[in-house]
């Protein structure tokens, strides 16, 4: 009875002591604060759009940054400053939201761009999704950055095939936060204007089940594999995340639309890097179509 009682206590303790470190690494890995949403999220969706200004000029970029799942707060503030510094620059409107009724059949129309600043989960109700289908296949430019083309976005099948291109596997743990080198291979794109060959990055590398290259999409940078560690490791576990052709800027033409996906932009400080946000700037005039006569793949 006794050694019985000393055995329970003793997986007692150590399920308490797994606990303690699976939370000390969560939260060593910057996971804790949307964990949660992770295992729970959530499918609500805004019904009553924002208050837009009456003289809202042209052209005129929507960042969108809603999260029903992880939510990714540096990012989301460093990219809305970086955002809102390159639209003064150039002399666009600008208008940062986290309300999924914007998109709506009055309002969205009225912007020539819109960004899904590292947007998570169901983020929009089947109406709001075909109104943004309608308006990008009609000439409407999208970007999407970082968690905006994680794996938890999958409830919207159009979205995944047509702006993705490819299924999200995982991002490097173990560190979570290298340098790599960034490979440009478009250079003749308008997004790649004013690019060397490559550039340094220091971010969260997202890997997918394969290349969107294979579904049709343009690839504009890749990451050089061998100038980080692309693996997982955690709990004593490793994955290795290696694609071999690992792109993680492309582009799509949807109908009459111009699409650009980007996995960089994790934290604030990767929208510091001078070279991101000449590539989020070029971006913008390309989606715009104020560069670029065609949707060049």
């Amino acid at each position: 009875m006794k050694g019985s009682i000393f055995q329970w206590k003793k997986l007692v303790t150590l399920l308490i002591v797994l606990i303690v470190v699976l939370l000390l690494s969560l939260i060593g890995f910057g996971w804790y604060s949307g964990a949660w949403r992770v295992l729970f999220p959530s499918h609500a969706h805004d019904e009553q759009p924002p208050a837009l200004q009456k003289d809202l000029g042209s052209p005129a970029v929507l960042v969108f940054s809603k999260t029903n799942s992880f939510r990714h707060t540096s990012g989301i503030d460093g990219g809305n400053k970086v955002l809102k510094e390159i639209a003064t620059t150039n002399h666009w409107e600008i208008f940062t939201t986290e309300n999924g009724a914007v998109f709506n059949e009055r309002d969205l129309p009225r912007f020539d761009a819109v960004v899904f600043l590292n947007t998570s989960g169901d983020t929009l109700n089947q109406n709001q999704e075909q109104v943004f289908q309608k308006w990008l296949e009609a000439g409407g430019g999208w970007i999407g950055i970082h968690a905006a083309g994680d794996g938890s976005h999958q409830d919207w099948a159009w979205y995944v095939d047509n702006l993705i291109g490819a299924n999200f596997t995982a991002h490097t743990v173990g560190p979570q936060f290298q340098t790599a080198t960034v490979v440009m291979e478009t250079l003749a794109h308008p997004v790649a204007q004013r690019f060397p060959g490559s550039w340094s990055h220091t971010d969260e590398w997202y890997s997918w089940e394969h290349s969107p290259r294979a579904n049709g999409f343009n690839i504009l940078a890749t990451v050089d594999e061998t100038s980080y560690s692309a693996k997982l490791k955690f709990l004593g576990l490793e994955k290795d995340l290696r694609m071999g052709d690992h792109p993680i800027v492309w582009s799509n033409c949807v109908g009459s639309g111009r699409t650009l996906y980007t996995a960089l932009g994790h934290s604030a400080e990767a929208f510091d890097n001078a070279d991101y946000r000449l590539l989020l700037e070029n971006a913008l005039y390309w989606v715009m179509r104020i560069r670029g006569k065609q949707c060049q793949l």
